[in-house]
This record gives structure tokens, sequence and C-alpha cells, in this order.
């Protein structure tokens, strides 16, 4: 039992250790185009500017605002930064990266560097092998969402520090890698989104136990609590795949600071919830309701990347599918060790009560920290 108490405390202070991933995971743009008759691969990489700034340090005079100036004064450390991590091979032979114009852009989260290149390669490709390492020594968490253009069609992958090396026949088109690898993704963004946990975390917590009279007591039986879990996850797995199918669609779009204040509201409101209950026997509404928040924030990722609406289809199929995978893990981790517990003197106090001050704390900082969030200035 001591063991199941020790591991919530771990959970809860993972909120506290990774405050300030107070956005969406980090993640860089790499559209690269092949032109069929030719050797050279056009490419543009968009990488956001506060990734930069932990790279390179690109605001000089430390105003806590990066402007054009100072990232135009340095394009040239830029690209060598940048290309250096980058490796582009065609059928085995080395293509050399060149420089190109330097532009700004916004994405859903803020503002990014956009790098135009040119891969100029010793014979026109049947199939390239694009190596990645970007920010992998800095932030391992780190992701590049690539798109590849060529003979007229798109796909797209993930590069991550276990799959860096990748390689594409041009002339084929795998849709079962693709989708396998957006399933790895969704449930990689579970796992290093502290705040989509917490708020999950948040809603388990007081599941094992009713609301009598004004006090908590523990639920008889496993069954008992496990109807309450499935109409809590069936409701948030609802509510965000309407809002992430939506969003990464291009239906419905919200800016990105108001998102990402809502999914950190969200975890603070269901944090206090379970201080004060306000709602106790409809749990499932609250999960409802701030799920489609969280489906937006899901969306950012995908909807960024702008894939064609074929290739972006099977990635928000894959992606969605590796966020259950990943939220039923947090389940199936939660419920059990919980469920143990809730019998014990100290659940109550200690686990529910201490533990949701402590995440409310977490969510509060979020909170703030979001709505103040620095921009381009």
């Amino acid at each position: 039992m001591r063991f199941f108490s020790r591991l919530f405390v771990g959970l809860i202070a993972m909120g506290f250790a990774q405050f300030a991933c107070a956005h969406k995971p980090s993640d860089s743009y790499l559209i690269l185009q092949s032109n069929p008759s030719g050797s050279v691969i056009s490419g543009q990489w968009d990488i956001a500017l506060r990734d930069l700034e932990m790279a390179l340090r690109l605001d000089t005079n430390r105003d806590g605002t990066i402007t054009w100036g100072e990232v135009r004064t340095r394009k040239a450390e830029l690209f060598v930064y940048a290309l250096a991590h980058l490796r582009i091979m065609a059928d085995g032979g080395a293509c050399r990266l060149a420089p190109g114009d330097l532009l700004i852009d916004d994405h859903s989260d803020g503002a990014y560097a956009v790098l135009r290149f040119e891969a100029q390669c010793p014979v026109a490709p049947r199939s390239i092998e694009v190596g990645y390492s970007l920010l992998f020594d800095i932030d391992p968490s780190h992701r590049g969402l690539l798109r590849l253009d060529a003979n007229g069609s798109s796909r797209s992958a993930v590069l991550s520090p276990d799959r860096a090396v990748q390689t594409f026949a041009l002339a084929e088109t795998s849709r079962l890698a693709t989708f396998l690898q957006f399933i790895e993704d969704g449930v990689h963004h579970i796992w290093i989104g502290y705040d989509h946990m917490l708020f999950l975390i948040s809603l388990l917590l007081p599941s094992v136990l009713l609301r009598r009279d004004g006090h908590w007591i523990p639920v008889g039986t496993l069954r008992g609590a496990l109807w309450s879990v499935l109409a809590i996850v069936t409701a948030f797995t609802l509510s965000h795949s309407i809002t992430l199918t939506l969003s990464a669609l291009g239906i419905i779009g919200l800016p990105s600071r108001l998102v990402e204040s809502g999914i950190a509201l969200s975890v603070l409101l269901a944090a206090l919830n379970n201080i004060w209950p306000c709602i106790t026997r409809r749990a499932w509404l609250l999960a409802f309701g701030f799920g489609l928040v969280h489906g937006f924030g899901f969306a950012s990722v995908l909807a960024d990347l702008g894939l064609p609406q074929a290739a972006l289809a099977l990635s928000l199929a894959g992606f969605n599918i590796g966020v259950e995978i990943g939220q039923l893990s947090v389940v199936l981790l939660v419920v059990p060790a919980i469920f143990l517990l809730r019998e014990r003197r100290f659940y109550r106090p200690l686990i529910l009560v201490s533990g949701s001050c402590a995440i409310a704390t977490v969510a509060g900082v979020w909170l703030i920290s979001r709505v103040l969030g620095f921009g381009l200035g």
C-alpha cells in the first residue's frame, strides 16, 4: 500500500516538475517537396521561436520578447544550427543543404521561424533518407512532423529520438506506416501532456468514492467504481474526439492561447471540485464539457502541419486512436491503485484532498502562464 501512495505523490509531483510545459509539446514542421524529374528537393522548416530561444538565446536584450530584428540578425547562425541537425540522402548519396529565405509565421501556438532551403542531391532520387536530431539533446520530447510531397501524393511521418532516421520510397506510399506512426505519437502526446493527464487523474480520484450526506464513503465493489470510470472516460473520449476532428479538418478553430488557458482552467476546476464537491453524481458532464476544450489542444499538432485532406484524415485517425490508448493506460494504472487505497484512512485527506490541492496549484500556475504568455513582438 505504501508503494501506491508514493505512486500518486510521484504522479502529482510531475505537474510541479514540468510546470514549464505551459504550451503544447515541442514540435517543428518539416515539408519536403521532390521534383520527380530533377535532383533538387525543396524544403521548408518551421521551428518555434521559443525552442530556438532555448538553443540560441535569440532574445539578446532579455526583455522577454523576440523581435523580427533579433531573428533577422541571426539568420546565418539559425541556418547553421538547424541544418546541422538535418541530413537528407538520395539513393544512398548525401544531398547538400543550401540555405534560402528566412521568414516568420504564426502557428496556433505562437511565432515560428520559417527556414527555406534546397537539398541538392547527386541524382534524381527514387528514395530518400531523412535524419533528424533537432533539439533532442535539449528536449527529448521534441518531435519533427514531416510532410513529404512526391509524385503527386503526400505522406507524413513523426521524427523522434527513437525514429530519428527514416527512409521513404518515393514511388510508394505506405499508408499503414503513417497510420501506425501517428498512433505512437498520440500515445506519446498523452504521456507528455501533463495537463491532459492531471485533468483525467482529477476526475478519476473520486471515482472510488460515493458522496452521501456531505461525506465521502468508499464504493463497495470494483464494479461500482468501473461504472463511474466508464462514464467519465466515454464522455471525455467522445467530446475531445469531436473537437479534435472538427479542428484538425479546419472546420472550427480557436486561438491557441484561449485553448491552452481553457485546458489549464479545466484542470483547476476539476481539482477544486474534489476539494469542495459541487458535481459528484454526474462527473461525466464535467469530463464531456472540458473534453471539448482538450480536443482543440490535441488537434493543434496535426492542423499546423498543413496536411492534404487524405493524409490528414489518416493521420487524424491514427493520432486519435493513440490518444485513446494513452488515456486507457492512465486509467489502468490509476484505477486499480486507488480502488485498493479507497478504504485507507489517509486516502481522502492525503490523496483526494491534498493531491487535488497540489493539482490545483499546478493548474493555477499554468493558467497564469498561459494567459500572460509571451509572443513575438
